[in-house]
């Protein structure tokens, strides 16, 4: 846009700007916009631009901006719209990527108020030709709604991706189930609405390139979709899917586990928590609101659950062993502390616990010996040890 400055009206005899008096100043002025293609009677006096720097709607920059940003988006079609979809879906519409979805449960007005496009047939999300298909589905249902897709009406390269918290499953469906010429990403975005509600900066993104074409095309696409996690401050780990199971087997499942324990065991808030306390109220809140077949998916789908539940196992009789064992100890010490070996003690003429037959009987007064000597208790009461 132009801002100009004249008193007159000034042009040439045909009509058209005299612009061989642009340098000759003058002093009255008057401020005149003008958006091309405007003809103004500028008479005789000088014309003084002073501004040139306006934005016009369609502008290089304007358009340069606009080009840019619309091949740094995707189209993105999220199959299985629950409440992980959901998550997912809001970061995505915000960064400016279009956003379908479908799902066998109808959510056209969740869809509607996050601006996605939902679809409750397949066939008519598949016919948009959406660049991205985003399974979202529960690990147990992915082969069925896997199967489910009309791949035909999809574009030949199209990208898969899964967000799975197993990964060898989804891999090895994805080579065995999708046609050739698919790409193929799995992801894990390790966080979920409650633990990613203040943002995703931070946590980890765990992905495996499992087959993604050698084209720029293909490349560029799967760089973009990374790119919207990357963007959001999450710590990009890149690692197979082999590897990510055996990590997440010691870490993500014996999480559940406990937080599923320590709900059934029954931790209350109190008035006196300590930090330690703190954290594991919010391991069985972050835990308790994922479905039980999350926690079925995560022990069937990963061939490394049934060994942790197992060391996990053993773990916890170590525990009740070395406890149970150190008491044993202490009671043994009582009893035989005493060159007399019953079990008196030197300082205190009293009656002494003994464990047996895994409880504490009292010793009876009356059988502790004179002068410390030994005496056999009643043969009904204890039996010493030899």
């Amino acid at each position: 846009m132009l801002s100009f400055s004249s008193s007159k009206s000034f042009t040439t005899a045909k009509g058209f700007p005299n612009l061989h008096s642009l340098s000759n100043p003058f002093s009255d002025s008057i401020s005149l916009r003008l958006n091309p293609p405007t003809i103004l009677n500028l008479g005789s006096k000088s014309l003084q631009i002073t501004a040139i720097d306006a934005a016009q709607p369609y502008d290089y920059e304007t358009q340069l901006r606009t080009q840019f940003n619309k091949s740094n988006n995707l189209k993105i079609a999220i199959i299985g719209f629950g409440n992980f979809g959901q998550f997912l879906a809001k970061t995505f519409v915000k960064q400016g990527h279009t956003v379908l979805a479908h799902s066998r449960s109808n959510y056209v007005d969740i869809a509607r108020k996050l601006g996605v496009s939902f679809f409750q047939d397949p066939h008519d999300l598949c016919e948009e030709h959406p660049e991205v298909v985003l399974l979202c589905s529960s690990i147990l249902s992915t082969k069925s709604v896997l199967k489910s897709l009309p791949f035909q009406r999809l574009r030949r390269n199209t990208l898969f991706v899964d967000v799975l918290s197993v990964k060898e499953f989804p891999r090895n469906l994805f080579l065995e189930t999708l046609p050739a010429e698919f790409d193929i990403l799995c992801t894990h975005p390790m966080f979920g609405p409650e633990s990613g509600k203040k943002g995703w900066a931070g946590l980890p993104f765990v992905y495996d390139k499992v087959r993604i074409g050698n084209d720029e095309f293909r490349m560029a696409r799967c760089s973009k979709f990374l790119d919207i996690f990357a963007r959001e401050g999450c710590r990009m780990v890149e690692m197979t899917c082999a590897e990510h199971d055996k990590y997440a087997a010691g870490s993500q499942f014996i999480t559940h586990t406990m937080g599923r324990v320590l709900e059934r065991f029954g931790l209350e808030s109190t008035e006196i928590n300590t930090k330690g306390y703190e954290t594991l109220l919010n391991l069985v809140e972050n835990t308790a609101g994922d479905s039980f077949d999350l926690y079925y998916g995560l022990f069937v789908y990963n061939n490394n659950a049934m060994e942790q539940l197992e060391r996990l196992d053993m773990a916890f009789e170590s525990i009740k062993k070395e406890i149970f064992g150190y008491m044993h100890r202490l009671y043994r010490k009582q009893l035989f502390e005493d060159e007399g070996g019953l079990g008196v003690s030197k300082d205190k003429k009293v009656g002494q616990k003994l464990l047996y037959g895994g409880s504490a009987l009292e010793l009876p007064s009356d059988t502790l010996p004179p002068n410390g000597a030994a005496r056999e208790p009643p043969s009904e009461t204890v039996k010493q040890t030899p």
